[in-house]
């Protein structure tokens, strides 16, 4: 899309786009090193209390990776919005 543009607007929109996606890829790799770190914080707590009760921060993480995922996925379906705007109005 970029190879044959000129316009100073629209460069500057797929370099804004660019941008994006690589904020949301490094935001996608964090997000999964936490969910495998409190996998194993989870799975640790569970072998030594043989299934009774989670530590509350283990419960507040879950928690908070649960609202953590689920504003990334809001995040990226807007950037995947504006991605298809923006690649409907320069063709």
């Amino acid at each position: 899309m970029a190879g044959n543009q000129t316009n100073r607007d629209v460069l500057l929109e797929i370099e804004h786009l660019d941008n994006q996606f690589h904020i949301q890829l490094i935001n996608i790799h964090d997000l999964k090193q936490a969910i495998k770190l409190h996998q194993r914080k989870f799975d640790t707590e569970m072998a030594e209390i043989n299934n009774r009760n989670l530590n509350e921060d283990t419960t507040t993480d879950h928690e908070r990776l649960y609202n953590d995922y689920q504003q990334l996925e809001s995040t990226l379906s807007e950037v995947k919005q504006e991605f298809s705007h923006f690649a409907n109005h320069i063709e």
